[in-house]
């Protein structure tokens, strides 16, 4: 049985200052009119049931996620007590779906994606189970085709294709991921025609990525594993707070990926975006012929290549801005050049180092 894990925990400091500790930007609508979450779960359509998706996020973000998911039973939402990256988040998922299912797949989506072509999607997601029936140990992530050479995203060198049948999306095996590029080598990649960006999507049997932290991650698997002995028991909450605690964070990609020797990439048939910063605006939205991308209301004069995101009750008016970025909220706002978004990071922890909780 098919199950998806979603994972939903980021703090989305990136997109500050829509982006809040009560309300990171997966629960926001940064990319449409539904939130990235909504979105998400939609996109699965009937591949599977709610109680057959996991969502795991932070503990104080269940309450807002059970209003937008109404539809999901209440063991669906998966509150960690603290940030562990995705290894523990993912092993964690991995343990309470075998509990249900010891020959489960999971499907396993960041909640943050911009996907398009739902049904598409949902094709590549079948055209993996069927690659993972075949080889039951087989992991497989999707591609993305890169179309310029992106230095915010992590790569994957294509090998051999496997061969299936006609109407499959194109299938590889993976010889090697790729952290982060410069410039330089980002061009090499695209150039090379034999690279592809990392979705950070992944399918497997649950089963196996247990068995991959066995191996790699002993110390972390063993304490998941009193966690998922305490499942559904008074001690449940105690147990999770101090095994998870005690848990060193480390990424998937790190504890599993970069040493995983079965793994297989599809190319994406689907039109993909990590909305990893506001800049991915110009590239969800679109630019107007001043190359000014704007969402809300807005006046501009000599205002070129600048992103302006506001709502329809607050007029924002800029003049003489070239390469800006303003994002106005009810009590706070961003004034920056968008090619310094990085050091929002830097805002958020001053803000925490003067204790301005609220604006956090």
């Amino acid at each position: 049985m098919l199950y998806a894990v979603i994972m939903a925990g980021g703090a989305g400091t990136r997109f500050w200052p829509a982006s809040r500790a009560d309300m990171p930007k997966q629960l926001l609508a940064l990319a449409g009119k539904h939130t990235m979450i909504r979105q998400t779960v939609d996109r699965l359509g009937e591949l599977v049931t709610p109680a057959q998706t996991l969502i795991v996020t932070n503990e104080r973000l269940i309450p807002t996620l059970r209003e937008q998911l109404p539809e999901l039973p209440e063991t669906s939402l998966v509150g960690e007590p603290c940030k562990r990256d995705t290894a523990p988040c993912i092993g964690l998922a991995a343990l309470l779906v075998a509990k249900q299912d010891p020959d489960a797949v999971m499907a396993v989506l960041p909640a943050d994606h911009v996907i398009r072509n739902a049904s598409r999607f949902q094709d590549s997601i079948r055209q993996a189970v069927s690659l993972i029936k075949k080889t039951p140990d087989q992991i497989v992530t999707f591609g993305i085709r890169p179309n310029y050479p992106a230095e915010i995203f992590g790569y994957i060198q294509r090998g051999a294709r496997i061969d299936i049948h006609d109407e499959a999306a194109p299938t590889f095996v993976v010889k090697r991921f790729r952290e982060k590029p410069d410039k330089m080598t980002a061009t090499e990649y695209v150039n090379s025609g034999d690279f592809l960006w990392n979705s950070g999507i992944f399918i497997w049997k649950a089963k196996t990525i247990l068995n991959a932290l066995k191996e790699r991650q002993p110390e972390m698997l063993a304490h998941l594993q009193k966690i998922g002995d305490a499942w559904g028991t008074p001690q449940q909450h105690e147990v999770f707070k101090r095994e998870f605690t005690a848990i060193k964070g480390i990424s998937i990609d790190y504890a599993v990926m970069e040493h995983a020797k079965n793994v297989a990439v599809i190319e994406a048939p689907y039109d993909w975006d990590d909305l990893g910063s506001w800049q991915s605006l110009a590239r969800l939205a679109g630019t107007d012929r001043f190359d000014n991308t704007v969402v809300g209301r807005h006046i501009g004069i000599n205002t070129t290549g600048t992103i302006v995101r506001t709502d329809d009750k607050h007029l924002v008016v800029t003049i003489g801005m070239k390469d800006c970025l303003v994002v106005h909220t009810p009590d706070a706002t961003l004034v920056a050049n968008k090619n310094d978004e990085e050091a929002v990071r830097e805002v958020v922890k001053l803000l925490e180092a003067k204790g301005w909780k609220e604006y956090l």
